[in-house]
């Protein structure tokens, strides 16, 4: 039997209505950090290229290398074409109020200055950008060099998945949902998730929230992992309280077929279980989880060697994105994509339910 993703007890959910967006790291979505430098008009363009060189030994960008030393004059009505930069403002020895001339700015410097006209002050982007809103900001102040991701670009426009690809993720996530309902109806947190074989559209585990039973940590996506582990021939913990902890054995080829909820076994049934095909525990598989993932459960998918995580609604102590980005750290030895916002309303609505 498989889910509805059109109506479920008399909601109407449409693909439309959600985003998939990325959580990227502090430097990709951190604002345009700016520092103050002083430019000068190039009032003989044929001077330009012998400019740059000289300034670039006697005031070096070292630390700023995606600036472009030259732009086009913004003013379309000045006599002169091209700007430059001399130095950074901080180079520059305190003068109080006094504007610098070019020649405070090249005091004691073997310097040509002619082809120079007198300095002004302009904000320049501290840090090479990584996005494309970044670049956008950054280029209203300076010129920058920019290497664009097109994924990130395509991503946080909200573009980077097709229509079909969302109502699989839709699918996925209302079986989250659903095993959300399924422990609340026990007395757990209404959390559900959710790992599934994106190549083959195979749901491996599914999972909710047991953490009032008998184990504290029982977090739903704790419980999700350690399903996958007992597809494998492992596992830790047993589930039969709760039917709608499941798990299914993956099949060696990818399946062509749409998910079938009457394979998935419960924990219990030992006798289903194949020789593991996984290279370690979640490798290559995906997560659909209500609530954004905690501390804990954060790490417990970079131990398990997630591929990609989807939550819905954001947590106050969330670990990919509101509070930590455990994903993103860099001295951790594995690292997974994560994006918010599927079935955003559906999931927020779960944390109402009494």
């Amino acid at each position: 039997m498989e889910p509805q993703t059109k109506r479920r007890k008399g909601m109407d959910y449409d693909t439309n209505s959600w985003d998939v967006l990325p959580v990227l790291s502090d430097e990709k979505s951190q604002d345009t950090k700016l520092l103050d430098a002083y430019a000068a008009p190039i009032i003989q363009k044929r001077e330009t290229s012998r400019l740059v060189k000289e300034l670039a030994v006697i005031y070096p960008l070292t630390d700023l290398q995606h600036i472009k030393r030259v732009r086009n004059c913004k003013d379309k009505n000045t006599p002169h074409p091209l700007e430059v930069i001399v130095c950074l403002a901080s180079d520059v020895p305190e003068m109080g109020c006094k504007q610098p001339t070019l020649s405070d700015l090249l005091c004691s410097k073997i310097f040509d200055s002619s082809g120079l006209d007198e300095p002004f002050l302009v904000k320049i982007p501290a840090n090479a950008p990584l996005t494309r809103p970044q670049f956008e900001k950054a280029s209203k102040h300076w010129p920058t060099s920019f290497h664009e991701d097109k994924q990130v670009t395509f991503a946080l426009r909200g573009e980077l998945f097709t229509s079909s690809q969302k109502a699989k993720m839709q699918e996925y996530m209302m079986m989250a949902i659903q095993a959300a309902r399924a422990g609340r109806e026990k007395g757990m947190d209404a959390v559900g998730a959710v790992i599934v074989h994106p190549q083959s559209s195979q749901v491996i585990a599914l999972a909710h929230d047991c953490r009032r039973g008998n184990n504290s940590l029982h977090h739903a996506v704790m419980v999700c992992i350690d399903l996958v582990a007992h597809s494998q021939g492992g596992g830790a913990y047993q589930y039969e309280k709760y039917p709608a902890c499941k798990y299914r054995v993956p099949d060696p080829v990818p399946a062509t077929c749409h998910v079938d909820m009457s394979m998935l076994g419960n924990p219990c049934n030992t006798a289903i279980v194949k020789e593991n095909t996984q290279p370690y525990i979640c490798t290559g598989y995906d997560l659909y989880v209500t609530r954004e993932p905690c501390m804990m459960c954060a790490m417990a998918l970079v131990h398990s060697r997630i591929n990609r995580a989807f939550y819905g609604t954001t947590s106050a102590d969330g670990a990919l994105g509101t509070k930590y980005k455990i994903h993103c750290q860099k001295n951790l030895n594995h690292h997974f994509e994560v994006y918010k916002g599927v079935m955003l309303q559906a999931c927020t609505e779960l944390q109402t339910l009494k």
